[in-house]
């Protein structure tokens, strides 16, 4: 059903599916949705209240044994807008029900283990919704573009990551993988940014114009990873990013509508309502 501008369904029309291919996704485009910044910003303030009451029911149902739970992988080249999502829909729900995990260069002790032993231990328990800010995909991502690890063992995580998946699907964790589709240009843009204003030299990473260096490597990397990883207990979503209003409205109604399927309800009291009253007088 359509809501506000939108006028198709972005679950449907951002998952990949059988024949994608990551070089026909437009960075510019906006599937689904006709409105422009200001109808964006409209929508994503009018989706707030049906995410935020369905992530308490999460929250709440999981205090009488509910077992549901969310996880949000971002994936994205940098620059991309993950701190947006973040902080204008992941933001606006109830804290004490999200689990955020940033994974960066692994420690020297995560080091010494297998590469999920890391993403294990931060996956979310019920009622929660948990969210990577990158993830397991970093290492099927940066070390095989780098050439960080020997081919063998880069295949030998695909398996391991579908298999990791789909014990957490089992245990009731619904998976939302969104990768942020920016363009060149448009990064480009993003980062001189960040060179001219000075609030934003801290984000500036020189490395990062070394990765744009491997921009095609990268492309390839996540082609791969969207054929061999992309099940449908842990769908991939391509949202095209260059519009960080429509990125942001796009990942909200994901959430929305992936709550919307759980359908979690607020538990019933487990003592006497009316006992209460009368004792309160």
């Amino acid at each position: 059903m359509a809501h506000g501008e939108w006028t198709g369904d972005p679950t449907y029309l951002l998952q990949v599916g059988p024949g994608f291919r990551l070089a026909d996704v437009d960075p510019d485009s906006t599937p689904g949705y006709t409105g422009g910044r200001a109808a964006a910003q409209k929508d994503l303030q009018r989706g707030v209240p049906e995410l935020a009451e369905l992530q308490e029911r999460l929250f709440a149902a999981s205090t009488r044994e509910g077992i549901d739970r969310v996880l949000l992988v971002l994936q994205a080249q940098d620059t991309a807008g993950k701190g947006g999502i973040l902080r204008h829909v992941v933001g606006a729900v109830d804290p004490q029900g999200v689990r955020l995990a940033a994974f960066k260069k692994p420690t020297p002790q995560e080091s010494e283990h297998d590469f999920l032993w890391r993403v294990s231990s931060r996956t979310p328990g019920p009622g929660i919704i948990g969210v990577f800010d990158r993830s397991h995909y970093e290492d099927v991502l940066i070390q095989r573009v780098r050439g960080m690890a020997p081919p063998e063992e880069i295949e030998r995580r695909y398996g391991a990551i579908v298999e990791f998946e789909k014990g957490l699907a089992a245990i009731g964790t619904r998976i939302i993988k969104v990768m942020l589709r920016i363009s060149r240009d448009e990064q480009r843009k993003r980062l001189l940014e960040r060179l001219d204003r000075p609030e934003k030299h801290w984000k500036f990473e020189v490395g990062d114009i070394d990765e744009r260096e491997r921009w095609d490597q990268y492309d390839e990397a996540y082609q791969i990873v969207f054929d061999r990883t992309s099940i449908p207990q842990a769908p991939w979503y391509v949202v095209p990013a260059n519009k960080k209003w429509y990125a942001r409205l796009a990942v909200q109604r994901l959430l929305i509508d992936t709550l919307r399927r759980i359908d979690p309800q607020w538990p019933p009291a487990d003592f006497d309502v009316e006992e209460q009253r009368a004792r309160l007088g």
